[in-house]
């Protein structure tokens, strides 16, 4: 099944690759797109096709990383211009803080996480006591569990359950990040 990725470049996230690292019939999006050009590539993208949205994100979207002198910026790369388009394919994925919001204000249907602990600064937003390092490290089991399941054939509606099964320490952050898989 051919795989239309949009996952604007931010080192912050570059976990996610693994979920589509190595796949076949990809076509990968990191850079900058103009919602022209996103509304261009769902329009163009077969029902069949899965759509993957990754990175940082909130209610209204995913965003993409804009830097500038001293400094960055956040933009939304696909937001409600281009949903239009994402109603009519049911096998989205959107692996982004609060891509569940996003989804159920527009009527999405697939695999989205709600908030996920990316960051020390999310975990402390939260009270989840955990540290830099059990972040990165999680984040990549994260990562590497969700493109397990890709690669068994595992339903998107099963996600959620599959996800929680696959934690295996049950800490604070992993309980946290993988309880916030939702299937709609």
């Amino acid at each position: 099944m051919k795989k239309l990725i949009i996952h604007p470049k931010d080192s912050s996230t570059d976990f996610l690759k693994s979920i589509y690292k190595g796949l076949d019939e990809v076509e990968l999006y990191t850079g900058k797109l103009s919602s022209k050009e996103v509304n261009r590539l769902f329009h163009h993208c077969p029902e069949t096709s899965q759509i993957i949205l990754l990175g940082h994100g909130f209610e209204k979207g995913l965003l993409r990383r804009v830097e500038k002198v001293n400094d960055f910026f956040y933009s939304i790369i696909v937001g409600h211009p281009h949903v239009y388009f994402l109603r009519n394919h049911h096998n989205t994925i959107g692996i982004f803080c609060n891509a569940d919001k996003f989804a159920r204000a527009e009527g999405l249907h697939g695999l989205f996480t709600g908030m996920i602990i990316s960051e020390l600064q999310e975990a402390e937003m939260f009270e989840i006591k955990t540290s830099k390092k059990e972040i990165n490290t999680e984040n990549v089991k994260l990562a590497l569990r969700v493109r397990q399941l890709l690669d068994e054939g595992c339903p998107l509606r099963e996600f959620p359950k599959r996800m929680s099964e696959l934690d295996d320490i049950h800490s604070e952050l992993t309980e946290f990040n993988y309880s916030h898989f939702y299937y709609f």
